[in-house]
């Protein structure tokens, strides 16, 4: 076999394997996100308390911090089952407008230098557009009636 064939061959299977995973295990890499950052935020662990606690100042943040670390397990765990995808994504798409509220409520939280710069809070909000179009891509596949993907 030439080399040339070799790499196509290659690219092929690499190609086909990625269509028949990817999704499902970008589904579960979000599911493990949200699991585990909602996680923090109840246990009293969470990075981002303080920001959340600023940010939504009109709440107490005892009560509201892990309200909303709550409301991210389920949307992690909805991701986890296909049946729950529909209703994780309403979740998801609930919650993401509010995770870009410090760039407008608290810019000298967000920015080192206006409009470029980015803190490491700046970062960890700018990162949300990520699992925007992640969860986009996973909301194109809920009507998906093949029946490895009805469960999984």
């Amino acid at each position: 076999m030439r080399w040339t064939n070799f790499v196509a061959n290659f690219d092929r299977r690499m190609a086909s394997w990625m269509g028949f995973y990817g999704h499902r295990l970008l589904r579960y890499s979000l599911a493990i996100i949200f699991i585990w950052f909602g996680m923090l935020k109840p246990l009293g662990m969470s990075p981002a308390a303080d920001l959340v606690a600023n940010t939504v100042y009109w709440f107490p943040p005892d009560v509201f911090v892990p309200i909303l670390g709550w409301w991210e397990v389920a949307i992690g765990v909805g991701l986890l089952f296909r049946p729950l995808v529909r209703m994780a994504l309403f979740l998801l798409f609930l919650q993401m407008p509010g995770t870009a509220l410090p760039l407008l409520l608290l810019p000298e939280v967000c920015f080192s230098k206006f409009p470029i710069g980015l803190t490491l809070e700046g970062q960890y909000i700018i990162k949300n557009l990520t699992i925007i179009s992640a969860a986009i891509v996973i909301g194109g596949t809920v009507r998906s009636h093949s029946s490895d993907q009805r469960l999984l």
